[in-house]
């Protein structure tokens, strides 16, 4: 186990005896009053009632995998974007920030917005009216089994790796600012989440996601209120970064500017050109993440009307663009306001680096959000803020498991193993499902120490499953002439050829040169770069396969292609009602952002 020095001028008392007993008594950053406890102890009761009152609304399949498809447009959008919002975000893009600067917000503003806006207005629609339960789903409608089965596997094990690192997530938490044993930290929360999603199935987890977005918002605002305060604002904080680069407390870069310094790979702390933002992040990472990723697209189709499955993403898209307020501005304040018990800047490193030197105690850039959630939050607060952070944990990990439970049981178990059970045992598998998603998770949560930052393990996940996903759900819904084998092998070699780039460099670093064009370009880049090729060799195929394939009939494409589908007619509604006035709404904030911060 990583363990961290954790002594501080902010540690203080001890856990309750019990509590210490089986948390293993590490040293811990702060002391829980009374209150904090009550208030981390009230948050996991009312988590696991919901799950025990709504599972007798979860009877059946369309209610435990699509909550009966009853959710309002707000309560889908809220769903939708807190799905995302989890632990794994708070502390990922934090640390992210730490060590990239502000480059991290493009994974809210470029790497989503468009992708949102997107999915609601052109792509929803066809989910919606096909009725399809997953994205492999779609697959199987559009391209037939083969192609359903290797997303349905790819993405399983996605799912289960993204919910092993909300684990870890959650567990560095409790390590940092309690001094709770890791493990015993990833077995208790796990037993939460796995406990309200196998009783009350996808309706539990999205009342559970509304819950957790107040309780995250709530509680993460305090960091950068108080962080802002004492750094002296916006320029002041500019300012403090500049003097550290000229004294050389921090590396030399650009941490304050998001596009200025993107025209040289070696000019930003990411070392990443433009193009690797735009196309790899913006297009093939984002786009591929946002409108196929099952874990987020289910809270939308589980909307009551298509008008509201359009909206939900809209929705989601304000608080997505106001989401770095809470998150990367953390990361940038820790560059600054974070000090040794000398009174010097602390200096923080990559996971596997700590996990390489355990004898010097290294702080990790995880760490800087539970850090800072110390400095500035005291008794009473501080329980409000952990209690933040852990519904961020929950939240994550819950969208993964239900997400996992649909695909295994209508992608993997109904088409493989029992294709005429009755509903009420795809019921029951997919509660075992929950079960068993949460146990591979954990041992997949030990995976994530051999990365450098957490972000840089998911974006590389991203670029193996994601983004060759995008380029088959495209291809086959904006062309009719795709046919079966062409999504089949498409997606396949699209997937693996990230895999193969990936070993590539790991094997010859030199290698960095040709899969991210640039020596210079550092692992998030090559994550964005990598992602493109995949998604561009799974276009190639499709078109090459397709080309000396028979294609489907056009008759058979409704419901599954552009221009081959009659969508349902809208009554019309007052302007300010209408999704397409508030997308473009969303779009000006959107390039308004960009501009301020440019």
């Amino acid at each position: 186990m990583l363990e961290l020095a954790l002594a501080s001028n902010f540690a203080g008392g001890f856990l309750p005896h019990a509590m210490t007993m089986l948390a293993a008594g590490a040293p811990s950053l702060a002391h829980l009053g009374p209150l904090d406890i009550a208030v981390i102890a009230i948050y996991f009761v009312m988590v696991i009632w919901i799950g025990f009152y709504l599972k007798k609304r979860s009877n059946t399949s369309e209610e435990f995998f699509m909550a009966g498809r009853e959710m309002t447009a707000w309560i889908a959008g809220l769903s939708f974007v807190s799905a995302n919002l989890g632990s794994l975000e708070l502390m990922g893009w934090a640390g992210s920030a730490y060590q990239y600067g502000i480059l991290a917000a493009h994974w809210y503003w470029i790497g989503a917005i468009p992708a949102m806006l997107f999915l609601g207005m052109v792509m929803m629609p066809f989910y919606y009216v096909c009725k399809t339960h997953s994205v492999p789903g779609y697959l199987k409608l559009r391209f037939g089994q083969g192609s359903s089965i290797v997303a349905a596997f790819s993405f399983a094990f996605m799912t289960v790796l993204m919910s092993g690192v909300n684990m870890f997530s959650m567990a560095k938490v409790m390590q940092i600012v309690l001094g709770w044993d890791l493990n015993f930290s990833i077995v208790v929360s796990s037993v939460a989440v796995a406990a309200y999603v196998a009783l009350g199935g996808l309706r539990s987890a999205i009342f559970n996601e509304v819950l957790q977005f107040v309780l995250i918002w709530g509680g993460a605002l305090l960091v950068p209120i108080l962080g802002m305060i004492e750094a002296g604002g916006w320029n002041g904080l500019k300012l403090k970064i500049a003097q550290n680069i000229a004294n050389g407390a921090i590396p030399m870069g650009d941490y304050t500017h998001m596009w200025r310094s993107m025209g040289h790979f070696q000019d930003n702390p990411m070392g990443v050109h433009w193009t690797g933002i735009v196309f790899g992040l913006g297009f093939a990472i984002s786009f591929g993440y946002w409108t196929t990723d099952f874990l987020v697209v289910q809270r939308v189709l589980a909307a009551n009307s298509l008008r509201s499955a359009r909206m939900a993403p809209v929705i989601g898209s304000f608080f997505k663009m106001a989401v770095p307020f809470i998150v990367i501005l953390p990361g940038l304040l820790g560059l600054v306001v974070l000090q040794n018990s000398d009174g010097s800047l602390m200096k923080l490193v990559g996971e596997n680096v700590a996990a390489a030197h355990p004898e010097l105690h290294l702080h990790t850039y995880n760490d800087v959000l539970p850090l800072m959630l110390v400095r500035y939050c005291s008794p009473g607060l501080l329980g409000l803020g952990i209690t933040a952070l852990i519904a961020g944990f929950m939240s994550g990990m819950a969208g993964n498991v239900s997400a996992f439970s649909a695909v295994w049981t209508y992608d993997i178990y109904q088409p493989l193993i029992n294709k005429k059970a009755s509903d009420e045992h795809y019921v029951t598998v997919g509660r075992w499902a929950t079960i068993l998603g949460v146990v591979i998770s954990i041992g997949a949560a030990y995976l994530v120490m051999g990365a450098a930052g957490i972000m840089d393990y998911v974006q590389a996940l991203f670029s193996f499953f994601i983004a060759p996903l995008l380029g088959a759900v495209l291809m086959g819904m904006f062309w009719k002439r795709a046919t079966s084998a062409g999504g089949f092998w498409g997606l396949l070699l699209g997937t693996l050829t990230s895999i193969g780039l990936f070993a590539w460099v790991k094997v010859d670093p030199s290698a960095l040169r040709y899969v991210a064009l640039s020596p210079y370009a550092k692992d998030m880049a090559e994550n964005m770069y990598r992602a493109l090729w995949s998604i561009s060799v799974t276009f190639i195929v499709i078109f090459v396969v397709s080309l000396f394939g028979k294609a489907r009939p056009v008759a058979e494409l409704d419901g599954l292609v552009y221009g081959a589908t009659k969508l349902p007619e809208e009554e019309p509604v007052p302007f300010y009602k209408n999704e397409w006035f508030w997308t473009v709404i969303a779009l000006v904030i959107f390039i308004a952002l960009n501009v301020i911060f440019w």
